[in-house]
């Protein structure tokens, strides 16, 4: 077999041609002098990930982003203790023998990124809008801080004790002090798109965070910002949440 010098690492997903991944971690290896590629996985269904990672020479880990978070689960082989809690991965490496181990970042690039703009002086409500993978991740890093009384979902369906955006009412969103989009609506291209949020219960003493970062100033938060809110968008946590999974990934050899 083919000497590899150099490991590969990638991005999963669907629609990835926008993605901020590939720049940041060519930027990163050039810094750090080291001769590793970073490649886009574009999979039309989960099912195609069964014969990836052995197809790639040199593969040391793997992204997983939108919509596969969460369905990537039973493809692993191992899960560490807060993907298991947070029931979604967007960190894989890539084991001796093939095995996959899975991690998640999301939580911990969200909670450092958060700490860096949003310092409330008392107890406060978070309300997160979505329930997919990411959602999960935020919901996993709100428990962890002890001035967060409250979180609660929002979705288009009500289910359990998830809200529907239908029982927003501005009374009840203005009792939220963090409000954070987890779902895709607003990014490019579609950046008319916003949770139809309603806007009037919007004051200044709340944090509004979009995980989206492409465009920077979403519409949420664009309309967050006309209420004189604070506003934070996801490329710090982006940034964050990569750096750890390198960092994991620097703790196994690549796969043979």
């Amino acid at each position: 077999m083919e000497k590899i010098d150099f490991h590969r690492y990638g991005l999963i997903g669907k629609g990835l041609s926008h993605s901020f991944s590939p720049g940041y971690f060519a930027r990163k290896f050039a810094a750090m002098g080291l001769p590793h590629r970073y490649e886009l996985f574009d999979l039309p269904a989960i099912e195609d990930f069964t014969a990836l990672p052995a197809s790639i020479p040199g593969l040391a880990g793997l992204n997983v982003t939108i919509p596969y978070k969460e369905v990537i689960l039973p493809y692993l082989q191992s899960l560490s203790a807060e993907a298991q809690v947070i029931g979604a991965v967007n960190t894989i490496a890539c084991l001796p023998g093939g095995k996959l181990a899975g991690h998640n970042t999301d939580w911990l690039g969200f909670q450092q990124s958060l700490a860096e703009t949003f310092h409330p002086r008392e107890s406060y409500r978070a309300l997160v809008l979505g329930t997919g993978g990411a959602s999960k991740a935020v919901v996993y890093a709100l428990q962890q801080e002890t001035l967060c009384r409250e979180v609660s979902l929002v979705s288009r369906r009500a289910t359990g004790n998830t809200l529907s955006y239908e029982a927003l009412t501005p009374r009840l969103l203005a009792d939220y002090t963090l409000i954070i989009n987890t779902t895709p609506l607003g990014m490019h291209p579609a950046t008319d798109d916003c949770p139809p949020l309603p806007w009037r219960g919007s004051h200044a003493a709340q944090h509004y965070y979009d995980l989206i970062y492409n465009p920077a100033r979403t519409l949420f938060l664009q309309r967050a910002r006309m209420a004189g809110a604070g506003t934070q968008n996801g490329l710090r946590m982006l940034e964050l949440q990569a750096d750890t999974a390198w960092a994991i990934w620097q703790q196994y050899p690549p796969g043979e």
